[in-house]
């Protein structure tokens, strides 16, 4: 016997012929919690405006930020850019009716912003798929790697402790330049203050886990999607649109690009590592999950940059010398992307010269139009660290930390590679006995995690596929 089909019209007609009526007092009716809504509908469009940064405290402005990163992406932001001092004004007198219009003024005249056509960001190729990326860079074999071995299963946790340390560092420093990190800090080598593990980096990275735990070898964008909204409450900058975007039903790739000026900003680049954690020594796995994961919220160069450090750390697990490294994945970014030119020119500073510091004052005059949290000056960043940083875990954390920037997502992934190349034993005392083996998360269900549970896991997947 065939089952009825399900019929939303007679669902819903059933609903309102059982329905009875009844009596609500007045503060029964529900009209209150309007003005709750209100609220916080107001301070979240006042945090476009002006918002410090969680951990750090350092200022940000997104609304501005959007606004810088679309015109570097090669479009006239000239209109969007005459409102925001009137928008800034409006915000600072707390005028939400004047705010509200410019707001949705601003980011309408953003999604329609013409194309400049002599650019320097349109003489680069865009990349749209992993087959475009594929159509220009030839992979290496995989290198010989045993992911049975306990070994990987220690590289696994070594990375992953790593990692957190990195993230928990950096946090405390990260959206400032690097004369006001020395000012306030002196030379960094060890936390700056008592460490947590909260961090919203390795909450994607933990999504991307269990989507490939739910659908194993046939991991699709969408699925990592529909991961993405069942766990992930909230989002900022690109994750927030990419949010929006799959709640509406706009699945990948068009949920990174659709409406995201922040599409090349840092966010795919700082969750690259899990990627290369369940790949090591084949830097194609790496770059294909990468860009299977960085097309859900970011888009060309934004998704380039999770590959990087995609790459950076399964070719951790077979070299452990980071200049012969870092030459290697750079070779295998297409040098017909801006990504490779930003990352080449890093590179090439190194090269020229003895102290980091030099080089990384070439870096940051290259790259000063860039917003802080976009990914090219923090690529540049990750590359100078780890060149000068001579394999030395804290030698290798302090430079980042003194390159500013968007420094959590930085040392956090570069840390993953130092981890899996030295071991745990190579991690000093002082950074590990602080973080314990507790990861905090804002991710539903799994508030509290531990991390040798966490790296295991990564392990058992990785085996799997």
């Amino acid at each position: 016997m065939n089952k009825k089909q399900f019929k939303a019209w007679i669902a819903e007609k059933e609903l309102m012929e059982n329905a009875r009526p009844v009596i609500l007092e007045e503060d029964e009716q529900g009209w209150l919690a309007n003005k709750e809504v209100e609220k916080m509908e107001d301070a979240l469009l006042k945090m476009k405006w002006s918002s410090a940064v969680p951990g750090s405290a350092a200022p940000e402005r997104v609304i501005f930020g959007a606004v810088q990163d679309l015109e570097n992406m090669g479009y006239d932001v000239s209109a969007p850019e005459a409102l925001l001092e009137a928008g800034l004004a409006a915000h600072d007198c707390n005028d939400m009716l004047t705010l509200n219009r410019l707001t949705i003024r601003i980011w309408h005249l953003m999604n329609n912003a013409p194309k400049i056509a002599s650019h320097p960001y349109w003489s680069y190729k865009q990349y749209h798929t992993f087959e475009d990326y594929l159509a220009d860079v030839k992979f290496p074999e995989p290198h010989k790697y045993d992911k049975k071995s306990q070994k990987y299963a220690e590289d696994n946790y070594a990375g992953w402790l790593a990692q957190i340390i990195g993230g928990a560092v950096g946090t405390a420093v990260e959206g400032y330049t690097p004369e006001a990190i020395l000012e306030k800090f002196g030379v960094i080598r060890d936390y700056v203050r008592k460490p947590n593990t909260y961090n919203d980096d390795i909450t994607y990275e933990i999504a991307f886990l269990m989507a490939l735990e739910r659908y194993g070898k046939d991991l699709t964008s969408a699925g990592i999607a529909e991961e993405w909204v069942a766990l992930i409450p909230f989002g900022w900058s690109a994750e927030e649109w990419a949010l929006k975007n799959l709640k509406l039903g706009i699945y990948p790739p068009e949920s990174g690009y659709l409406h995201n000026p922040y599409r090349e900003w840092i966010g795919a680049q700082m969750r690259g590592a899990v990627c290369g954690m369940i790949a090591p020594g084949d830097y194609k796995k790496a770059a294909y999950y990468a860009f299977m994961d960085g097309v859900v919220s970011h888009h060309n160069n934004g998704v380039i940059g999770e590959v990087f450090n995609a790459m950076l750390v399964a070719g951790s697990y077979v070299e452990k010398d980071n200049k012969k490294l870092l030459e290697t994945i750079i070779n295998l970014i297409p040098k017909k992307s801006e990504y490779y030119s930003v990352v080449k020119f890093a590179l090439d500073q190194c090269k020229a010269h003895k102290k980091w510091e030099d080089a990384w004052t070439k870096c940051r005059k290259k790259f000063e139009r860039y917003n802080w949290i976009h990914a090219y000056p923090n690529a540049a960043a990750e590359v100078v660290a780890l060149w000068y940083g001579n394999n030395d875990f804290t030698e290798t954390i302090s430079i980042c930390c003194h390159c500013g920037y968007d420094v959590d997502c930085n040392v956090a992934q570069i840390a993953t590679a130092l981890g899996i190349q030295a071991g745990v034993e190579a991690i000093a005392p002082h950074w590990k006995e602080p973080i314990g083996d507790l990861l905090i998360t804002y991710l539903r269900k799994y508030e509290k995690l531990s991390i040798r549970e966490l790296a295991d896991f990564t392990t058992r997947l990785a085996r799997k596929v």
